[in-house]
């Protein structure tokens, strides 16, 4: 079986982003619009991560913060699930609540 998971981002006539849509095979609700995109994959070819971030001209600096946040704290689960490295992880998570006390969104 095969899914197919679509951005679609459109531009102003700066080449800055204005839109980000993002439309899947099995989403029952249509496409959803964001505000920011942030994938990560691994070339296991070449040993190192392939990144694409992509955000909207609009979008709020204090929400950028907790998308890092939140990105960051997913990280720190996914270490620690795949890794089963709890000690890494943990220092992580320490380190998103130094960066939530800092940008102040907890």
């Amino acid at each position: 079986m095969k899914q197919i998971l679509k951005f679609e981002v459109e531009l102003d006539e700066n080449n800055l982003p204005e839109n980000i849509n993002m439309i899947s095979d099995n989403q029952g609700e249509g496409n959803i619009n964001l505000k920011a995109l942030m994938v990560a994959a691994w070339d296991a070819t070449k040993k190192e991560t392939l990144r694409v971030d992509i955000w909207t001209k609009d979008m709020p600096v204090n929400d950028m913060f907790i998308l890092y946040h939140q990105n960051m704290m997913s990280m720190a689960t996914s270490l620690e699930k795949s890794t089963g490295q709890n000690k890494l992880a943990e220092a992580l998570r320490d380190y998103c609540g130094f960066f939530a006390k800092e940008t102040k969104i907890l």
